[in-house]
């Protein structure tokens, strides 16, 4: 009897402690994304969609822009999750590149700048300590996390982009 006494507190440990971590995530991100998505729908008021729709077609007509560039200022700027909304005033045809661009620099970045993904802190942290306790510096390796990263990023978002126009042609999608 004891034992299912024991399972049964066991059980029900597990849907408080996800309790713990719901009221977590309502009283920490939602309000702070609540937030940012105010002020950037308030900013792209003030600055007006069509100049941003500009901006962003102009820039993503060169592939350094597109692919470091813009994803470093979403990533810095917007942080994690509205980093991913720059891609809206993107070509169509380059979203998808932008956001593989913007995806493989949630990492590295997390090294030099926390507070673009504070969710994600827990692998640069785990990596860092490592270093630590080697008695190593982790600066000189955190801005090399971060310059791999944006090779890294450049390459998936080339690619990216090459992989959309073979399809979008192979199924006679507009590509303009």
């Amino acid at each position: 009897m004891n034992a299912l006494s024991k399972g049964a507190e066991y059980f029900i440990s597990l849907f408080q402690a996800g309790g713990k971590t719901l009221v977590g995530q309502i009283t920490g991100i939602l309000p702070t994304l609540a937030c940012l998505m105010v002020v950037v729908k308030a900013i792209i008021k003030f600055i007006g969609e069509e100049k941003l729709d500009s901006f962003a077609q102009h820039s993503s007509s060169n592939t350094f822009m597109r692919h470091l560039i813009l994803p470093a200022i979403s990533w810095f700027v917007l942080t994690n999750p509205m980093c991913y909304s720059m891609s809206k005033f993107m070509p169509e045809k380059y979203k998808a590149s932008f956001i593989d661009s913007t995806f493989s620099l949630a990492h590295p970045f997390t090294g030099l700048f926390p507070h673009t993904d504070p969710g994600e802190l827990f692998i640069w942290l785990g990596v860092a300590s490592g270093i630590q306790k080697l008695g190593l510096p982790i600066g000189g390796l955190a801005i090399r996390y971060l310059l791999a990263g944006c090779v890294l990023a450049f390459i998936r978002g080339s690619l990216t982009d090459k992989l959309w126009m073979y399809f979008a042609k192979k199924n006679n999608l507009q590509v303009d």
